[in-house]
Order: C-alpha cells, then structure tokens, then sequence
C-alpha cells in the first residue's frame, strides 16, 4: 500500500544526510555568482536563482524568460533613443 501524505508511520525528515531540502532558494544558483558571495537573500542573487529555476521545456518558463528580458531590455532601449534623440 503507497504511503500517503497523513500516514503516522512514516518520518517526512527522514534522510541520511544533512543537505537542504531541493525547494530551498539557492540551489539554482551558478558557481561564479556563488563565488562572487551572492545568495539567494540578495536581489541580485535572487533574480540569478529565479532565472536559474526556469525550464525551457515548459511553454510558460519560456513566456516568462521573455518577458524578464523585455522589461529589464526596455531601459537600455530607452537610454539608446535618448541618446541618439541628442544627436
């Protein structure tokens, strides 16, 4: 009989070795940005573990890494109209 999620018996902590659980923020992270001391507890580090988590198998992720291009991509848009508006 598979064990269920209310089932007594059986311990959900139980493992042998003392690493993280994989829901926990970080694991995605690269080793440079490790490196460099970045967590997932910065913004910047948080960001590189969100990005890091996206599948590009899943049609949502890929929807989702677009958009996080289009929206951090339209300021330099923006600067380079400008730039070239004063010239």
């Amino acid at each position: 009989m598979p064990a269920t999620p209310w089932d007594l018996d059986e311990d959900p902590d139980d493992h042998d070795d003392d690493t993280a659980p994989y829901w926990e923020a970080g694991h995605h992270m690269p080793t440079d940005a490790r490196a460099m001391g970045l967590s997932a507890h910065v913004p910047d580090g948080a960001l590189l573990d969100f990005a890091g988590r996206l599948d590009a198998t899943n049609r949502r992720h890929r929807v989702t890494a677009w958009f996080m291009l289009l929206v951090f991509g339209m300021p330099v848009f923006f600067a380079l109209l400008r730039v070239v508006q004063l010239f």
